[in-house]
């Protein structure tokens, strides 16, 4: 068994969703060379990857069953592509429309989660830009310029309900969803 398990959580759409934005990247990899988004399902992460001991990874099950969220549910939308245009890691996504419901949800997160283990929480989790990627890491530059004079003028636009949080594992091949919870019902 690993010393550390790799972790991170985020809001998933529903599966027809899930199918477009595969879709989207499957494009991507097959004229752009660029799959590996591919290997991880549509999502809008909230707390960035982390490892955690695999010795307590029965603690991290029981902050994140514990884990008091704001609620009710709420609907977001995607529209639109985006694009961090970082020299050596470009990153094409799609774009949420902006949501108070979806900040306060991640903020809410990422302050339960610094009272468990200050340590892990990275600027990037204190600097939130949801996001829904479809092409990164092994997109290149040129490539990336390419793919961007087409998919920043391309339309898309789809709605989902987030109604939950889900915890994903790494087992060393695939990142599976290991635990979910419900938004509450005020």
């Amino acid at each position: 068994m690993p010393e550390n398990n790799l972790y991170f959580i985020a809001v998933v759409p529903f599966s027809d969703l899930q199918n477009k934005v595969n879709q989207l990247k499957r494009d991507i990899a097959t004229r752009f060379n660029s799959a590996r988004a591919l290997k991880v399902m549509p999502h809008i992460t909230l707390k960035a990857p982390f490892k955690w001991p695999s010795t307590a990874h029965n603690m991290l099950l029981k902050w994140f069953v514990d884990l008091k969220l704001p609620g009710p549910s709420f609907a977001i939308t995607l529209q639109g592509f985006g694009a961090f245009n970082n020299r050596k890691n470009p990153v094409i996504f799609i774009k949420p429309a902006d949501s108070i419901s979806l900040v306060l949800l991640q903020r809410e997160l990422v302050n339960s989660f610094a009272a468990l283990e200050p340590a892990i929480v990275q600027p990037i989790d204190k600097n939130f830009t949801p996001h829904m990627t479809i092409a990164y890491r092994d997109l290149t530059p040129a490539n990336f310029e390419k793919a961007w004079e087409e998919y920043s003028h391309k339309e898309f636009e789809e709605q989902f309900e987030i109604n939950a949080v889900h915890l994903l594992q790494h087992n060393g091949r695939q990142w599976n969803i290991i635990a979910s919870k419900a938004l509450a019902n005020t």
